[in-house]
């Protein structure tokens, strides 16, 4: 039996949560099992460098992402908008002059954004899978009319019951049903332990009061204008405490500008960008997901495997995660939801110890292995 060929696309391996992923089930791929091309829209991101050598690399542009409108960058911003519009809409100058092959058996897109482009490929005979990473049913530009268009693809990879049951009732017969394919993400928890005992130019001497770490990329999602302004309200309360972000993103600047407005400097640090964000899990005493939607946030498992006490906004992937709120506190989807939380972890240190010593008892709801496993099976079965 000849050795399947695939490709698979992503916009860049930045630092998110689907990045992470694909880097941790490409690096637990058998070499040669398959024969595989991996193409970047940007070539950038801290993850470019765990790629396996096995893998064929390929990219349309390179370089780091622009999220600003500087002068002296628009006309590099428009090339690439230009030049990747071009790609799209012919895409048989893609598979002739940079791919060079249109042999494809599997098409697969570990970004939900590029549904487009999979679907426009000139490979007919090739399985499309669409790889979904968020909950688009909570994301206001997603109507049902844009959703339904997922089922022209072969089959639809989500990271929750709650993805896949809203599918199911958009999909409207059972050969749509059937395209729907409930997956569990590889975590590699090993890596996080030994990851977390790194040292890091970071001061968490300054720390010593309760902290709370956020991470995740610095965009309107994750929430962190919420937690900002939930974090005054505490103080104002007489509630000290302290709030790490570990990120960046588009909304850098927007949020560094509130935490100066409410004059928060000395009790919000911004960490920005940090290549191993796991010492701040392990340096910090609660872990705190203030998203106002997510798919399936990986970032819990991260922090479930450090036995951090969680507090989650009731997002998409959190009750499966939490095992409904038993390893970790589940809030309202709000700022009144961040806020109750936070006092409750403030107020009551039993609350947070209890969490600890549930994750101590219970065996963790993941395996790298096995999920690995799963993911080879479903292509195998393509």
């Amino acid at each position: 039996m000849s050795t399947k060929k695939i490709l698979i696309r992503i916009g860049s391996l930045r630092h998110g949560g689907a990045e992470k992923v694909l880097i941790t089930f490409l690096k637990n791929i058998p070499k040669n099992k398959y024969q595989i091309d991996l193409l970047l829209n940007l070539k950038s991101g801290k993850y470019l460098s765990e790629v396996p050598d096995w893998i064929n690399l390929f990219y349309l542009n390179e370089g780091e992402m622009i999220t600003t409108n500087k002068p002296w960058e628009i006309p590099q911003k428009a090339y690439r908008k230009i030049y990747q519009g071009i790609l799209k809409l012919f895409p048989k100058l893609l598979y002739k002059f940079i791919l060079k092959k249109e042999d494809y058996d599997i098409e697969l897109i570990a970004n939900h954004s590029l549904l487009q482009e999979v679907l426009k490929s000139p490979v007919k005979t090739s399985k499309k899978v669409v790889w979904v990473h968020n909950d688009l049913f909570s994301i206001p530009e997603y109507k049902p009319n844009k959703l339904i268009k997922f089922f022209k693809a072969d089959k639809i990879w989500v990271i929750s019951d709650k993805i896949k049951d809203d599918f199911q009732k958009l999909a409207r017969n059972s050969i749509e049903k059937e395209k729907l394919i409930k997956i569990y993400n590889p975590i590699d928890s090993d890596e996080i332990v030994n990851k977390a005992k790194e040292k890091i130019e970071f001061d968490f001497s300054e720390y010593q009061e309760k902290t709370f770490v956020a991470i995740g990329t610095v965009f309107p999602q994750k929430g962190f204008d919420r937690l900002i302004k939930v974090h005054k309200k505490l103080l104002e309360e007489g509630l000290y405490h302290k709030i790490i972000i570990v990120g960046d993103g588009y909304d850098f600047i927007k949020i560094k500008n509130l935490i100066k407005k409410l004059n928060l400097e000395k009790t919000i640090k911004m960490a920005e960008f940090q290549k191993n964000p796991y010492p701040f899990l392990k340096n910090t005493d609660y872990f705190i997901l203030s998203s106002r939607y997510e798919g399936y946030p990986t970032v819990l498992f991260e922090a479930l495997t450090l036995k951090k006490p969680i507090i989650a906004t009731n997002v998409s992937g959190v009750k499966e995660i939490l095992h409904k709120g038993e390893l970790g506190m589940i809030v309202e989807n709000s700022e009144d939801g961040i806020y109750n939380g936070m006092k409750k972890f403030l107020t009551d240190s039993h609350i947070p110890d209890q969490y600890i010593e549930k994750m101590n008892k219970k065996e963790l709801p993941f395996s790298l292995e096995n999920a690995v496993n799963s993911l080879l099976k479903i292509l195998d079965n393509l």
